[in-house]
């Protein structure tokens, strides 16, 4: 089953938690803490596979948890690290949050990125020894991992994509032109799901065609099967937009399509395009060249309409040279392109201030928040006395403290932090 889309959510490992511990031997007096540190948590990696070519395996899978980091022991041992869980998904996936923002883009075979970051595991004892804290009875709890859910979207990767109204004879060319055998019948909505073929033009070039299933007017607003697999095109250099010749309005029938690649997501409307009218078996020369007068009247300029016959083949091997110089000329325009942008954008470099915090009054005590005593906060044990105590002298050298006393904190209220409460 081909499933281009699916909502997943990533649950990487908790870091372990650190221990307290002292050594106890015979004949060592006061051997002193010896609590060894938690494990690391393990992260959800996504790796891009050419061995996948859907998403299907994510239908009954949502979520994907790594394994957590071990707690620490005695005698100073570290607890192990979470194994990363390690998920193969087709290359051309994109991960996208649930704000729209595309978070990794995998488009080389092999390709990896971490997706959900593993906790890291908490202090044991042994850490906390100093010349002035000679049997610390502290122990970190292990930070919990990133959880995160979003949208995994498969888009092909392509040369070209092979667009036009349902029955136009896109499925017929990918078949001839390359060993793709998609569905072919004469009635609408034949191909139900994209298919992928490769085009050896000569010894030198080869292709990779897309063709999407039929569009119609209206798909953007869902009608048919919708507009949702033109997204197998957008990263296409070119598009090969075909129209049936035997049409009763071959005008109407580019403008419709031109319709509906303009409605998408991504105008599509503006990408390098090839207008090819299908199916002149049995037409002469005159009737071709008024088709094609037809629709220089409405196609943007410099556009090129070709004619062809993809069953008898006639025309097809022109269409695949121009196709071929039309790819090329893209690709070493958006070169070109990129390489402009790197040498003229200056890097923009942001701040980010892990120290800062805040301190809100509420119904039920005070609120204090911010990324480094959050951290802080999640490391803590507090059912410890001396954890807590370590932090709130954390919370006094960050001047958090301060802050509560100057906006007038009592006692007995209590603390609101993102992983416990304190009472002041």
């Amino acid at each position: 089953m081909f499933v281009d889309i699916a909502q997943v959510t990533f649950r990487a490992g908790d870091g372990g938690n650190g221990v307290v511990s002292f050594r106890h031997e015979i004949y060592v007096d006061k051997g002193g803490p010896d609590g060894g540190d938690g494990g690391k948590g393990g992260d959800v990696v996504l790796v891009a596979s050419r061995n996948q070519n859907t998403l299907a395996n994510f239908r009954f899978v949502r979520e994907l948890v790594a394994d957590p980091g071990k707690a620490g022991d005695k005698r100073r041992q570290h607890g192990r690290s979470g194994k990363d869980l390690l998920v193969a998904v087709p290359v051309g996936t994109s991960v996208v949050s649930e704000d729209g923002e595309v978070l990794v883009d995998l488009v080389i075979d092999g390709q990896k990125a971490i997706v959900a970051k593993g906790g890291n595991g908490g202090f044991g004892n042994a850490h906390f020894t100093s010349s002035v804290r000679q049997t610390p009875r502290i122990a970190e709890r292990g930070e919990p991992g990133e959880e995160r859910s979003a949208v995994l979207e498969l888009k092909m990767i392509a040369d070209v994509g092979l667009v036009g109204l349902p029955n136009a004879g896109k499925s017929t060319l990918l078949s001839i032109v390359s060993n793709a055998r998609p569905e072919i019948a004469n009635y609408a909505f034949t191909t139900l799901t994209p298919n992928l073929g490769v085009v050896d033009i000569d010894k030198e070039a080869s292709l990779l065609l897309a063709d999407i299933p039929g569009l119609i007017e209206g798909a953007a607003e869902g009608k048919g099967l919708g507009d949702e697999f033109l997204r197998h095109v957008e990263r296409t250099a070119v598009l090969v937009h075909m129209i049936d010749a035997y049409q009763d309005d071959i005008v109407g029938a580019y403008t419709t399509i031109q319709g509906e690649l303009a409605a998408y997501k991504t105008d599509l409307s503006n990408r390098p395009q090839i207008v090819v009218i299908n199916k002149i078996d049995g037409l002469d020369d005159e009737m071709i060249a008024g088709m094609t007068a037809e629709l220089k009247e409405v196609v943007p300029k410099g556009t090129k309409i070709m004619a062809i016959s993809a069953v008898s083949k006639k025309g097809v091997k022109e269409l695949l040279y121009v196709v071929r110089d039309m790819v090329q000329a893209a690709k070493t325009a958006k070169d070109a392109e990129e390489e402009i942008i790197e040498e003229t954008t200056m890097p923009v470099l942001t701040i980010s201030d892990d120290k800062a915090w805040t301190v809100e009054k509420t119904d039920n005590g005070w609120e204090v928040s911010g990324r480094k005593i959050d951290k802080f906060s999640a490391r803590t044990d507090f059912e410890n006395y001396h954890g807590t105590q370590r932090l709130r002298d954390i919370m006094r050298k960050m001047g958090i403290m301060h802050e509560l006393e100057r906006r007038g904190i009592n006692p007995g209220d209590t603390i609101h932090l993102r992983y416990g409460n304190l009472e002041y």
